[in-house]
């Protein structure tokens, strides 16, 4: 069997234990660059340089490739042109890449693989540029054109190319944009993003990508303050059924994909390790009995309120929800196979008591 899930490196002790034993279904790992906070395309407000555990945990798992995440969609300008930030970058994927525990980046600002590109070529030639997902690339002609840029730096081109979410839900256009890929790129392999759980075309996305890029650069997160009052968890707390339009990949339907695609992507790296142990589980087992919800990583706050019995979903609803024409009002499917299959969860109080001995 191929490894086929790309999963996060995180350094709690007992989740590197699990991907040890799971480290045959793992094709690669990503990882924050320790102690450049400002890279990350999720908010990591901590001053904590983890280079020691990072490095100890990548030791372990020899086989998967390794991607440093350099994916935020948004830097202040004086990392590119004062050159003390960017060598800290350097130094930092150089220590990586000398101890052998780096194939690649996952970036998403071109100007930044530029100034990379620029003041450490060596370093670059020996590291994958790879696409993140928040490039979107949603079409042969967008990946094409992505690479060609790509090629115009020092930077090796990836070895697998992440398609946009939007796809997963339009499985006529994802095998075209597939099979225009294998035929004009050979060798290129193909990766989807699974659970990450978000609106479908969220109209909110860009803004908040930005938003997430100025949490990390000053320190102070009001991300969910927007989307509690404006945004997505507004949207989704008042109907909850447009969950189902999101454009993830169930455990069940991870066969469906493979048919077309090498790898999985699962994500969910600031939830932490029980999350991602039970994320990584499901989708090994490609099947979960439990709550949808609690697979989900932007929609994960919403398991919380709502149990969603994954169970009770047919085993061709991606087919039905790739018919979708996005006329809900006119349709009702979507909240009607809600509501038989969710119930709300009982009101609890968290104890938030300090522990004492």
């Amino acid at each position: 069997m191929n490894p086929v899930l790309t999963v996060p490196l995180l350094t709690e002790p007992s989740y590197i234990d699990f991907l040890t034993t799971v480290k045959k279904h793992v094709n690669s790992l990503q990882f924050s660059l320790p102690g450049t906070r400002i890279l990350d395309s999720r908010i990591s407000l901590e001053e904590l340089d983890m280079h020691n555990q990072v490095m100890s945990g990548l030791a372990r798992l020899p086989e998967p490739k390794k991607y440093a995440l350099l994916n935020s969609r948004f830097f202040p300008p004086s990392l590119l042109t004062d050159n003390r930030g960017i060598a800290e970058i350097i130094r930092s994927l150089d220590t990586f890449a000398d101890q052998g525990l780096l194939d690649g980046i996952v970036y998403c600002d071109h100007y930044l693989l530029q100034k990379l590109s620029k003041e450490a070529p060596g370093l670059a030639g020996a590291l994958e540029a790879v696409p993140g997902a928040n490039c979107m690339l949603d079409s042969y002609d967008k990946v094409n054109t992505w690479l060609d840029y790509i090629g115009n730096t020092r930077f090796k081109p990836p070895g697998k190319i992440l398609l946009d979410r939007s796809l997963n839900r339009n499985l006529d256009q994802l095998a075209h944009t597939i099979r225009l890929i294998r035929e004009k790129i050979p060798g290129m392999d193909i990766e989807v993003l699974a659970n990450e759980g978000c609106l479908f075309r969220c109209p909110f996305k860009l803004s908040h990508d930005a938003y997430i890029g100025f949490a990390n650069v000053s320190g102070q997160d009001s991300t969910f303050r927007l989307n509690r009052e404006l945004g997505c968890i507004r949207l989704l707390g008042r109907e909850p059924y447009r969950i189902l339009r999101s454009p993830f990949i169930r455990p069940e339907d991870v066969e469906t994909y493979l048919c077309h695609v090498d790898t999985i992507k699962l994500c969910g790296r600031t939830l932490g390790g029980d999350f991602l142990q039970n994320v990584i589980t499901a989708y090994i087992n490609r099947k979960y009995e439990g709550n949808l919800l609690e697979l989900l990583d932007a929609a994960h706050w919403l398991a919380e309120y709502l149990h969603v019995d994954n169970s009770m979903l047919s085993f061709d609803i991606i087919d039905m929800l790739s018919l979708c024409d996005g006329n809900c009002d006119r349709c009702g499917f979507c909240q009607e196979l809600f509501q038989s299959i969710t119930h709300r969860r009982p009101l609890t109080i968290r104890d938030n008591r300090a522990a004492v001995d």
